[in-house]
């Protein structure tokens, strides 16, 4: 069974900023895993005229990319959209779902970002930090600026805010849009950007990202 770390979750912006800026010290982007046998995709989906939504973490073996083991939680946002802030509506339901689990997954790759934020503590960070799992940010839409990756698969750029740089925009497949891939806890950048690499073999998107996200549907 996963293990989280346990704190108050805010209910105004400057109380959610105030945890953010607490936990970003524990963030850890040295190492990572000796062996990614098994990965986790996390995804939350919402009703468009209600805050209900689903969330859904899906753990494939990596090698085979077959699904493991899964688990959906149903649930209210309980926190409002707020730009920078996305972790307080998603990582209550996700780690909810994430206890369920009976495997342990090697990696957590989101569908969000991990040091690619405002504060460099995006919904990556933050998972990987309550859980102390490795953990990888794979979005879709920029935070930060890029140039253009070359048009192969596995060409990728330097994604930079405020003159740092805090992840990479890669491309999966030949000629595809590229997503946008940052550190969010216990992993390099190259190590992220790799298994993510692996992870997609066929679709732009990794299959974590593509099974998790049928499942919130499915289930929806």
């Amino acid at each position: 069974m996963i293990e989280v770390r346990e704190h108050e979750w805010p209910s105004t912006r400057a109380e959610a900023v105030a945890v953010q800026q607490r936990l970003r010290p524990l963030v850890r982007f040295d190492g990572q895993p000796a062996e990614v046998r098994t990965a986790a995709g996390l995804d939350v989906a919402y009703d468009e005229s209600s805050d209900e939504l689903v969330a859904a973490v899906a753990v494939l073996d990596v090698p085979a990319l077959s699904v493991v083991d899964s688990a959906t939680v149903r649930g209210r946002a309980e926190f409002p959209y707020a730009p920078g802030l996305f972790a307080f509506r998603e990582a209550p339901p996700l780690l909810a779902a994430l206890r369920q689990l009976s495997v342990v997954p090697d990696v957590l790759v989101c569908d969000g970002q991990g040091l690619a934020h405002p504060r460099r503590f995006g919904l990556a960070c933050h998972l990987g930090v309550l859980t102390d799992l490795p953990a990888i940010g794979v979005g879709k839409t920029p935070m930060g600026r890029f140039d253009p990756p070359g048009q192969r698969r596995g060409d990728r750029s330097p994604i930079r805010m405020d003159g740092e740089e805090v992840g990479s925009a890669l491309r999966t497949q030949h000629g595809v849009k590229p997503v946008l891939v940052s550190v969010g806890h216990r992993c390099t950048l190259d190590a992220a950007c790799g298994l993510v690499l692996e992870l997609a073999p066929r679709y732009r998107l990794p299959e974590t990202t593509r099974t998790a996200d049928h499942l919130v549907r499915t289930t929806r």
